[in-house]
C-alpha cells in the first residue's frame, strides 16, 4: 500500500482508505464487519472514515468501530488514523446539526465515547453553515485540537471560496487546515472544474475523495441496466432508478472496455483515475465485505495513464 503525505504536513494516508458510511450497523453481521476491518488492516488500509450520523441508524457505524477496536485493534491504534465528522443531522432540536460550536463539540465528545477513544486523529466540519460565522466553525476545531480531543482538523463540502477562508482562519488560530473531502469521481468532476484541486495545491492542504464510485454506477453493476438487489432499486436516497439511463449505461460500459485493456475492472479503474495525478491523497472505498475490499485494493497496481487513454474517457464521460 503506498502512503502519501497529506499537505504540507507530516501525517501520510493510505492512497485507500475504509469509509465506514454504509454496511456497519445493526442491521449488518458483526463477523463481517470485523472482518473487513481486519483484512483492511491487514492490506495496510489503516485510515478507517466515520461522522457522527452514520449508520444507520446514526452513531451506529461509530459504536460498531468501538467495539472492533476494542476486540481486535487495541494494541494497535498508534497505527491507525481515525477520522470523524459532524454537522449534518444528528440529534433533534436545535444543536444537532450545522457549524456551531455547541454543536460540534458535544458531538465530538459523543463520538468519542461511541467510540471508546481519548482522541480522533482527524476531526471535520462536515459541511459549512451558512448561519454560523466561519470563525466560530473553525474556532471549534481549533478548541477540540487544544482540548488533545483531535491531532487534526479538516472541512468537508466546502466551495472553493470557504475552504480558503476556513485555512486562513485556521492558520491564525495556529491549527493548520490538514484535509478537504469532497465528492470526486470520474462521473463527478466539480472538485476540477470548480477549482477545488487547485485551491488545495495552492494552500498546500490534503484531499480525500468520497464517493469515487458514484455511488456504485462505476462498480461495474449496472453494465446491463439495474440489478434487483442494487442501491438504485431501493429507496436510497443517494442513488435513485432514474439516473441510470441508457446514456449512463453506455458510457459505464465504454470506460468498462478501457478498463478491460488495462487488465482492470470498473472499478479499480475509477479508484486508479481518482488517484492518478497524486493531487489527492487518499480515495475512501466502502466495502460488504472483505473480497470486495481486496478487489479495490488491487487498483492500485495500475495508477498510471497515458495520454490516450485517458483522452478515451474524457471523450466517453463528457460525451
Amino acid at each position: 500500500m503506498p502512503y502519501r503525505r497529506t499537505g504540507r504536513s507530516g501525517l501520510k494516508l493510505p492512497a485507500l482508505s475504509l469509509g465506514l458510511w454504509h454496511n456497519f450497523g445493526p442491521d449488518r453481521p458483526v463477523e463481517t464487519q470485523r472482518a473487513i476491518l481486519r483484512r483492511a488492516f491487514d492490506l495496510g488500509v489503516t485510515h478507517f472514515d466515520l461522522a457522527n450520523n452514520y449508520g444507520p441508524p446514526p452513531g451506529s457505524a461509530e459504536s460498531a468501530l468501538g467495539e472492533a477496536l476494542k476486540a481486535d485493534f487495541a494494541p494497535y491504534r498508534d497505527e491507525l488514523v481515525i477520522s470523524t465528522k459532524a454537522g449534518y443531522l444528528m440529534w433533534p432540536g436545535p444543536y444537532g446539526e450545522w457549524g456551531s460550536r455547541k454543536s460540534l463539540l458535544s458531538s465530538l465528545d459523543q463520538s468519542l465515547s461511541r467510540m471508546g477513544l481519548e482522541y480522533v486523529d482527524v476531526f471535520y466540519s462536515h459541511r459549512p453553515d451558512p448561519k454560523t460565522p466561519l470563525e466560530e466553525t473553525m474556532g471549534a476545531l481549533h478548541t477540540a485540537v487544544q482540548q488533545g480531543k483531535a491531532l487534526y482538523v479538516g472541512v468537508s463540502n466546502y466551495s472553493p471560496e470557504q475552504t480558503r477562508e476556513a485555512a486562513r482562519i485556521l492558520a491564525e488560530l495556529g491549527t493548520p487546515l490538514l484535509i478537504h473531502q469532497p465528492r470526486y469521481s470520474m462521473l463527478d468532476r466539480r472538485p476540477e472544474t470548480g477549482g477545488l484541486l487547485d485551491a488545495l495545491d495552492e494552500l498546500e492542504v490534503g484531499s480525500i475523495a468520497y464517493s469515487p464510485l458514484e455511488q456504485g454506477l462505476l462498480t461495474g453493476r449496472y453494465l446491463n441496466g439495474i440489478p434487483e438487489d442494487s442501491r438504485a432499486a431501493s429507496d436510497s436516497p443517494f442513488l435513485n432508478s432514474d439516473a441510470v439511463t441508457e446514456e449512463l449505461v453506455g458510457k459505464l460500459r465504454g470506460l468498462n472496455e478501457i478498463a478491460g485493456s488495462r487488465g482492470q475492472s470498473l472499478a479499480q479503474l475509477a479508484l486508479a483515475w481518482v488517484l492518478r495525478q497524486g493531487r489527492v491523497t487518499s480515495a475512501l472505498v466502502g466495502a460488504s465485505s472483505p473480497r470486495q475490499l481486496e478487489d479495490s485494493v488491487a487498483a492500485i497496481g495500475n495508477l498510471d495513464f497515458d495520454a490516450d487513454e485517458l483522452a478515451r474517457i474524457d471523450k466517453i464521460v463528457q460525451g
